[in-house]
C-alpha cells in the first residue's frame, strides 16, 4: 500500500478521535505492509510525521520469527531473529521520541524459538523506554488446540510451550 494513504488514514483516525472527545486515551496506529517491526523504518517511516494534540500514539508493530516473518511456519530463523527484527524499530522508536508495542508476535513450539522468544522479550523489558510490551498471536476456542500459535489454556500447543516462560514479563514481575 502507498505509505501516503497509510499515513493520511491514521491522521484523519487521530483527528476524528479527538474531535470526538477523546482526550486522554492512547490511539495505536499501524504501520505499512502488516506493519512488521524488522521493516517498519523503512515501510513506515512518515509516521512519524503523525500529529497527535495530546502526544498519546503508540506504533503498533507486528513481528513473527519465521523466515518470512508472516506467523506461518513453525520454525524460526534462529535463536537470536526475535532481537534482531526488533532492533531497527527500538532504533526507530528512540530516535523519533515515540512508544511502541508488539501487538502480534509468535514462534514454534521447540527450543530455537523458545530462544528466540525470550530474546525477543529481554530486548522488549531492556528498553521499556520506547516499547509497552508484546502480545502473543493468537488465541481463543475457535482455533484448534494443535495450531503451533494456539495460546488458549489449558490445551493450546503454544500455551503449554510457553505460559511459564511469560510469567516473569507479566506485568509486577522483575
Amino acid at each position: 500500500m502507498d505509505e501516503t494513504l497509510v499515513f493520511n488514514l491514521n491522521q484523519a483516525a487521530i483527528d476524528g478521535i479527538r474531535a470526538a472527545g477523546a482526550t486522554t486515551q492512547y490511539i495505536f496506529v499501524e504501520g505499512n505492509a502488516w506493519s512488521g517491526a524488522w521493516h517498519f523504518a523503512t515501510s513506515s517511516d512518515s509516521l512519524k510525521d503523525l500529529k497527535d494534540p495530546n502526544d498519546l500514539l503508540v506504533y503498533q508493530m507486528h513481528q513473527y520469527l519465521d523466515a518470512d516473518g508472516s506467523g506461518t511456519k513453525d520454525a524460526c530463523v534462529s535463536n537470536t531473529v526475535g532481537v534482531e527484527r526488533l532492533q531497527p524499530a527500538t532504533d526507530w522508536l528512540k530516535k523519533n521520541k515515540k512508544l511502541g508495542i508488539v501487538g502480534e508476535f509468535g514462534g514454534g513450539s521447540n527450543s530455537i524459538c523458545m530462544s528466540a522468544v525470550k530474546g525477543m522479550l529481554e530486548h522488549l523489558k531492556t528498553n521499556n523506554d520506547v516499547w509497552l510490551g508484546a502480545l502473543w498471536w493468537a488465541a481463543g476456542p475457535w482455533w484448534s488446540s494443535s495450531t503451533f500459535l494456539n495460546f488458549e489454556p489449558p490445551n493450546g500447543a503454544a500455551y503449554k510451550y510457553y505460559a511459564n516462560t511469560f510469567t516473569p514479563y507479566l506485568p509486577g514481575k522483575s
